[in-house]
């Protein structure tokens, strides 16, 4: 075919739009390719972020495994004391030569108690004592703050500790308070354990375990027998600062701890200043029981730790006991109070 230079002009223009159709019916779609960049500038499931995730996992799996290890070498307790139902508040007040510790317990007839209020080692009370008036003033006002906290004056009562009857202090503030109108309380080492697993042997327990207070000027084991309570007196945690040796103290405390009973083994239920410094480092939150770890399992430095583990471990292996808990809440004090009609 001879075509005009016009009519191949015309040839070629339409070649062109019928290719130029072509790419675009037939051709790769630009909105598809956007979208497939689009796609791969993110991270594909499965990928790297999928990847961070697993990791996140892995550390979340490995604290929950470390937590549960941890958790692992104390076995839980899950004993719950029984509230006390129409109870009354009633306060003790500890004497110590050093200090005072209160607590404001509500009582019920059947001596189920929840302790309201504790007030740890309250040295500014005694430091400021220097004459009767000055005694007479701090124990009016510490006293008001009980009586703030509902409880009437007629229900607080004051305990001296074994450990401190015989400080010159302790029997000065004894005398103002006689002088006020309340009645002091002195007890023996021996009425400390009795009163201490008043408080802190749950009744039900009683016919498989004892109690134990491991105090600064001494440890107290008690348990129940068919006629009462038996408690024995042993060194407390500061026997180091009379030059008593580790050993001997461990022969000491082990010979009573080997008088419980076989049958009253399998729980102790225990206090105190050193069990108090060993039971936080693996409470679980705010919980009133906790489970010590065993004694060689702890890293003690400090003289007073150490002594104080020195005679844990030697009531652990004269019983041969692998349960001791410790309450948060018990205090030979309460024991005195839950004695009272």
């Amino acid at each position: 075919m001879n075509l005009t230079g016009a009519g191949k002009i015309a040839l070629i223009l339409l070649i062109a739009g019928a290719l130029g159709a072509g790419y675009y019916f037939f051709g790769p779609d630009p909105n598809k390719a956007t979208n497939e960049t689009s796609i791969n500038s993110t991270t594909p499931e499965g990928g790297p972020a999928s990847a961070a995730n697993e990791n996140v996992a892995s550390d979340d799996n490995t604290a929950s495994s470390e937590s549960s290890t941890a958790a692992s070498e104390t076995s839980a307790f899950s004993y719950t004391a029984p509230e006390p139902v129409d109870g009354k508040l009633k306060g003790v007040v500890e004497l110590g030569a050093s200090g005072f510790n209160s607590f404001v317990v509500n009582i019920d007839k059947d001596k189920n108690w929840k302790l309201e209020k504790a007030e740890f080692g309250n040295s500014m009370v005694i430091e400021n004592m220097a004459s009767d008036y000055d005694i007479r003033v701090g124990l009016k006002k510490y006293i008001g703050n009980m009586i703030d906290h509902g409880v009437s004056g007629k229900d607080i009562h004051f305990v001296v500790s074994s450990g401190a009857v015989k400080a010159d202090v302790t029997q000065k503030i004894i005398k103002v308070l006689k002088d006020m109108g309340y009645m002091v309380n002195t007890v023996t080492a021996e009425q400390e354990g009795t009163l201490g697993l008043k408080c802190a042997l749950p009744p039900s327990f009683s016919g498989r375990g004892f109690f134990a207070d491991i105090g600064s000027g001494n440890t107290k084991i008690a348990w129940t027998t068919d006629s009462g309570i038996k408690s024995l007196e042993a060194s407390g945690a500061k026997y180091y600062e009379k030059g008593t040796s580790d050993d001997v103290v461990y022969d000491e405390v082990g010979a009573k701890a080997k008088q419980v009973p076989s049958s009253k083994r399998e729980i102790c239920f225990i206090i105190g200043g050193v069990p108090y410094d060993l039971a936080k480092e693996v409470r679980n939150g705010k919980e009133r029981y906790t489970v010590l770890k065993p004694a060689e399992a702890y890293k003690l430095d400090k003289a007073k730790a150490k002594a104080g583990g020195n005679i844990y471990k030697a009531i652990a292996d004269a019983t041969g006991c692998k349960q001791f808990v410790f309450d948060w809440d018990a205090n030979f004090t309460i024991g005195f109070l839950l004695g009272l009609k």
